[in-house]
């Protein structure tokens, strides 16, 4: 079997990551920093911890991750950040696969931003790299302004794309949001996962999600 005809598709490739990453928040040793780290908004530590969950949740599935902190040896040139994007996960490689002998789109990226008002920019990246899944993550205090950040992202960046270029999207573009929780269960009450429907043009709630 070669890397390629192992890279799955559509609803697969959503499911499967969900579940990965749900899987590397629920250790304690995982989830009581992350949560804290929520409660006290302290953005950089939440980036940081992320990012590792992201890049164990891509590993978890067979996708070689490069991250700041995670150096690939996997394409020509080894590397943390390719792109400028924050986490990229590549096909599952096979035995008869050479590292560092090609260079393969990725498979998913993730940007993960903790800055407010840069996440449209966020959005736009992940949106314009050759990928099957792309997600980016986001973090507001409370959920009514979570859901004004979904409102402006579609304004700000969805609207923005004519109807024939929306059309070229796919429903493989996740936004997953934090915040300090609405409750005492984590990582579901901490975090929100959204879906781009390129048919209406929005993010609609992922209901798979918890």
């Amino acid at each position: 079997m070669t890397a390629r005809s192992a890279i799955p598709r559509s609803e697969q490739i959503v499911e499967s990551w969900l579940a990965a990453f749900i899987g590397q928040l629920q250790p304690h040793d995982v989830a009581e920093p992350l949560r804290e780290a929520a409660l006290a908004g302290n953005l950089g530590e939440w980036t940081g911890l992320l990012t590792a969950a992201v890049v164990a949740s891509c590993e978890q599935l067979g996708w070689p991750a490069a991250a700041k902190g995670h150096k690939l040896d996997l394409l020509p040139r080894a590397g943390q950040e390719y792109l400028g994007i924050d986490v990229m996960a590549f096909p599952p490689t096979s035995e008869d696969d050479a590292p560092g002998a090609h260079w393969p789109f990725p498979l998913a990226v993730f940007e993960l931003e903790n800055a407010k008002g840069k996440e449209a920019y966020s959005l736009w990246k992940v949106i314009c790299v050759r990928a099957e899944l792309r997600v980016v993550f986001a973090y507001r205090n409370d959920w009514e302004q979570v859901k004004q950040l979904v409102r402006s992202l579609k304004e700000d960046v969805i609207d923005g794309f004519t109807i024939e270029e929306r059309m070229t999207l796919d429903d493989r573009t996740l936004l997953v949001t934090g915040s300090r929780g609405e409750g005492e269960t984590f990582p579901y009450s901490y975090f929100k996962v959204w879906r781009l429907n390129p048919n209406v043009g929005d993010f609609e709630r992922f209901t798979g999600w918890g």
